[in-house]
């Protein structure tokens, strides 16, 4: 029961990181690896949190135009035109960088406000942020004994 609450734990927080709500995964990635979970169980568990958190930052980018005005839109104007003048230089690829602080929130936002099809979308963004995971997986083992 403990381990199934310790990944219920990792999956919220990383899905709560790609969305509008401020949270890092990483810090629970990391104590989860050091405490011996296994490091493919957490790739996993963070790389579907974290894309499907993404997801819902696409549906709330779909709707821009009906959200835009409102206080809890995750994206302010600046950034989503930033990121939609990105996206429209990049195209699609451009889903690569979802991962990376400041921009990839922005970068799903603007994917589903430009009409990107869902699939392409998914299977970017799910590369991205499960590679981030593997990465880190990989740091981690490399300075844990």
């Amino acid at each position: 029961m403990e381990q199934v609450l310790a990944l219920a734990g990792l999956f919220s927080v990383a899905f709560l990181a790609a969305t509008i709500l401020p949270a890092q995964s990483e810090a629970a990635f990391i104590a989860l690896q050091a405490l011996g979970y296994p490091a493919v169980l957490l790739v996993v568990v963070a790389g579907l949190g974290n894309t499907l958190g993404a997801v819902v930052n696409w549906i709330i980018g779909r709707g821009v135009d009906r959200y835009r005005e409102r206080r809890w839109f995750p994206v302010s104007q600046a950034a989503l035109d930033r990121a939609s003048r990105w996206y429209s230089n990049w195209g699609r690829w451009s889903l690569l960088l979802s991962w990376a602080p400041l921009v990839g929130d922005a970068l799903t936002v603007a994917a589903g406000a430009l009409r990107e099809p869902f699939w392409s979308f998914l299977f970017l963004v799910a590369v991205a942020k499960t590679c981030r995971y593997i990465i880190l997986a990989m740091a981690v083992a490399e300075v844990t004994p």
